[in-house]
């Protein structure tokens, strides 16, 4: 049985996130694995069946499985005897697969979810199920597609103890798991899209800040939402500028609750220091006018603000940070402190 390690909150913060007393233990009420029939490879669709259906305030513990597939991670240096018998399984037969390598557990369907809501997504723990990651760049892809024109694959292992990346000898990474993608179907008259570039069905925004502790909202497009997560990274750096992170393998458990009171046009996130926007474009101006208007918004309508006065805290107070370059929309996401809030 292979090892693994948890990155996962201490338990007073757990039950105070899920309404639970001292003592009492938050119950995962579904886990659900990737396989043949609980998987869509490399794309969202609102006419995708749902594999599992949950209420309002449930927890799940969702599993899944590197992206790239086994290939690639044979191009890397893992042999398959080595790889997951689920990644194995999947390989071999699932056919419809989209572009981009994204394996993607799900969709979850989620009660009372309509088209207009918020879906609050509490990310409560995010773990490592293997001891390995691995990057790969190609021809054509990255931040740098002409210094780079070739094809590459790199793997690197994983301390599951230690909690490090082993780069290479004298470069060790720290660990910190965040999910790649995750998302909800897109409007159904844009049917099925790739899962490469991020849009308002949030999905593939390598925002290395979404770790365990983090909540995420993500407005609605269809009913029950229709969530699906994957591309698991054990770490990240802003910009993903090569086209990969630490691709691996992750487990994590999630409340996902239907916010009636909330109206949003594109994902917000809190984390337990910052509350934060995104802008997602495929000008990266332009996704940086998205970041700090979301921002002005939420500090027009949740702190009282004028707008002139939001537009000023953000000049004192925000940084606009790049999210990630290569995924055919450009990414920022812009950072507030709760600290400078007194009350």
């Amino acid at each position: 049985m292979k090892k693994s390690t948890t990155v996962i909150l201490p338990a007073s913060f757990v039950a105070l996130l899920l309404g639970v007393g001292p003592g009492q233990a938050a119950e995962v009420a579904h886990r659900l694995k990737p396989s043949p029939k609980t998987v869509t490879w490399g794309y969202f669709d609102p006419r995708t069946s749902s594999v599992l259906r949950v209420r309002s305030g449930d927890t799940v513990e969702i599993e899944t499985l590197v992206a790239g597939g086994p290939e690639a991670l044979e191009a890397a240096g893992l042999p398959r005897d080595q790889m997951q018998p689920a990644l194995l399984q999947i390989d071999r037969e699932v056919k419809d697969r989209g572009i981009v390598p994204h394996i993607l557990t799900g969709p979850v369907w989620i009660e009372g979810a309509e088209p207009g809501d918020v879906l609050e997504v509490k990310i409560l723990s995010i773990e490592l199920t293997v001891p390995y990651a691995m990057n790969v760049f190609m021809p054509g892809r990255g931040f740098l597609p002409d210094e780079f024109p070739y094809a590459y694959a790199k793997l690197t292992p994983l301390d599951l103890a230690r909690k490090v990346a082993k780069f290479s000898d004298g470069i060790e990474i720290p660990v910190r798991p965040f999910f790649g993608v995750m998302g909800v179907a897109p409007p159904a008259p844009n049917g099925r899209i790739e899962s490469g570039p991020p849009w308002i069905h949030t999905g593939n925004m390598d925002n290395k800040e979404l770790v365990a502790g983090t909540t995420l909202y993500m407005p609605v497009h269809m009913k029950g939402a229709l969530f699906s997560v994957g591309d698991g990274h054990a770490g990240q750096g802003d910009g993903e500028v090569c086209l990969t992170a630490l691709e691996t393998s992750l487990r994590g458990t999630f409340q996902f609750t239907v916010r009636k009171d909330m109206k949003l046009r594109w994902a917000r996130a809190e984390t337990p220091t910052h509350y934060m926007t995104m802008g997602f474009h495929e000008n990266l101006e332009e996704a940086a006018k998205i970041a700090v208007n979301e921002m002005l918004d939420f500090l027009v309508v949740e702190k009282r603000l004028s707008r002139e006065k939001a537009y000023v805290l953000a000049s004192d107070a925000v940084d606009l940070r790049i999210t990630q370059l290569v995924d055919g929309k450009k990414g920022v996401h812009a950072l507030l402190p709760k600290a400078i809030f007194l009350d």
